[in-house]
């Protein structure tokens, strides 16, 4: 049966500069693949019904898993929502994907939920490669470099 993982992370950076670091195709290419992972984006479109084309690359091994969705959901700032599917027929099902955004003190409360993920890729896995996607993301975004 899927699975669901829900992650949870607060961010020193203003929810516009996290949303955007969700709808940039190179911002996405430099925080989503995993450590041990490069990201190379073919395709991407993000608007209502738009798609999107990528492929993460194993550093070590250069064996790569392709993948692509839609976009479902965009508010600026706010939710950003999509489905995420393997070209692997091993790993079959659409994903959904939400995250949610929420202006605090200290920055963006963010809330990710990855539903339908295939019986075959361990929940914790997801965790784990989220995790480090995370930790990418605040090297990103919370940087304020104005010169």
């Amino acid at each position: 049966m899927p699975s669901t993982v829900r992650l949870h992370r607060v961010l020193t950076a203003s929810p516009e500069k996290v949303y955007r670091a969700f709808v940039e195709a190179d911002a996405v290419a430099k925080w989503l693949p995993p450590n041990g992972f490069t990201c190379t984006v073919q395709q991407f479109e993000p608007t209502i019904k738009g798609t999107f084309r990528m492929s993460f690359r194993n550093f070590t091994t250069s064996q790569a898993e392709s993948f692509g969705g839609e976009f479902l959901e965009l508010s600026p700032g706010e939710r950003i929502r999509y489905t995420d599917k393997f070209d692997d027929p091993n790993l079959p099902g659409a994903m959904e994907v939400t995250v949610t955004l929420k202006k605090v003190s200290v920055g963006t409360e963010l809330e990710i939920v990855q539903s339908g993920i295939p019986d075959a890729v361990p929940p914790e896995a997801c965790y784990l490669g989220w995790q480090e996607s995370l930790r990418n993301l605040a090297r990103l975004v919370e940087p304020e470099i104005t010169a």
